[in-house]
């Protein structure tokens, strides 16, 4: 099994404002889609063992393929736990037809109080094999940077 893939970042902003921005969908949709992409919530049900779809889809300038079609990137996500202020974790499958993108990925959101505001640290366990670590790290950092856009202000 291959290790997990992980990114950080921290935030200047509380622990709560963090996961405040996690679990509700209209901020979730303003900084959780990576550079080049927008998305679109089809259901968000945030409890345990709630569930969401989320559908990202490339804009014209991204150079990525899609993993559910051509153009975008649909996710089928379970919540397994919400600890509010410290910890988000979801379980992820692709909508996909192609076996590289195949299995449940778990994906830990960490949420950890720091002097200069709140860590935010991610790991994803059980990545498809279609994900390469260069990628998901590109893909993790760039939606790091969205959330602290949007928490940190201009």
């Amino acid at each position: 099994m291959a290790d997990p893939h992980r990114a950080a970042r921290t935030v200047r902003a509380t622990p709560g404002e963090v996961y405040a921005a996690m679990v509700d969908p209209e901020l979730l949709l303003r900084w959780l889609p990576p550079t080049g992409m927008s998305g679109r919530l089809e259901h968000f049900d945030p409890r345990p063992g709630g569930s969401y779809r989320l559908v990202l889809t490339y804009d014209g300038s991204a150079t990525g393929t899609g993993k559910s079609s051509s153009d975008s990137d649909v996710v089928e996500a379970r919540f397994v736990e919400l600890v509010p202020g410290a910890r988000v974790v979801h379980a992820v499958d692709f909508v996909s037809d192609d076996e590289a993108f195949a299995g449940t990925m778990t994906m830990v959101w960490e949420i950890v109080p720091v002097a200069e505001g709140t860590r935010v640290e991610i790991s994803a366990h059980d990545v498809p094999r279609g994900i390469s670590a260069a990628d998901h790290q590109t893909g993790m950092t760039a939606s790091l940077d969205g959330l602290a856009r949007l928490l940190e202000g201009p």
